[in-house]
């Protein structure tokens, strides 16, 4: 009797150290990773580090149409990402390393523990430019299984925080060496939208500082997002 309730105790005892070991494989489930390549396909426009943010539904990192936030202004001028951020505190977010280089390539890793965040936004400066930004908006990653891959060509959008003068005073990147933010928004739009282009003095503007090696098409980014856990 006695040795068939010692056999039930250890049984008993082997299931429950069963069922916590799958307590803590579903907690390493939940994990979710994503190593993101970054190539900067424009020809003479440097990218600025990027902000990258895994968020729910509840947050995104601008409209169109409606004004850019203080956080996405400061990106789009100066060309830090630091701002923006801030502004997505319940988000799982980081940034690229440096200036990315037309033609290079960069690699960021980053990863969530909340279901939730299931939506993946990015932003980066074009430094040879007044206010513009490439960006994407939201875009769901939850039908990504690990292995996956998924590639997006990324949009170039305007800002809207001050106007698109291109002289050597106002552009912050090499080809001018100008100011970069500015808190007051000179656009006659005060509205995000996406970007008409660079016009330079190659076309006829003599008060741009850039020429036609600085125009871009839509678009100047292109992410490929690979789910490793």
């Amino acid at each position: 009797m006695n040795s068939k309730i010692l056999l039930v105790a250890s049984f008993s005892a082997l299931a429950l150290s069963a069922c916590g070991g799958d307590s803590d494989n579903d907690d390493m489930s939940a994990q979710r990773s994503y190593e993101l390549t970054l190539v900067n396909t424009m020809a003479n426009q440097p990218l600025a580090p990027a902000a990258i943010i895994l968020h729910g539904s509840d947050y995104q990192p601008w409209y169109l149409g409606e004004p850019a936030s203080p956080g996405l202004e400061m990106l789009a001028e100066s060309g830090s990402p630091a701002d923006l951020l801030a502004e997505a505190s319940e988000a799982d977010s980081t940034q690229s390393d440096g200036i990315l280089m037309p033609g290079h390539s960069a690699q960021v890793s980053i990863s969530t523990m909340d279901d939730a965040h299931k939506y993946l936004s990015v932003a980066t400066m074009p430094v040879n430019t007044n206010d513009a930004f490439v960006g994407l908006n939201t875009m769901a990653l939850d039908k990504l299984e690990p292995g996956q891959s998924m590639s997006v060509s990324l949009m170039i959008y305007d800002a809207g925080t001050e106007a698109n003068s291109e002289s050597s005073a106002s552009i912050p990147g090499p080809a001018a060496g100008g100011e970069g933010y500015n808190a007051d928004r000179d656009d006659l739009v005060d509205a995000v939208r996406i970007h008409a282009g660079v016009v330079s003095m190659d076309d006829g503007y003599d008060d741009s500082a850039l020429d036609q090696s600085h125009r871009f098409d839509q678009g100047g980014l292109r992410l490929v997002v690979t789910r490793s856990e």
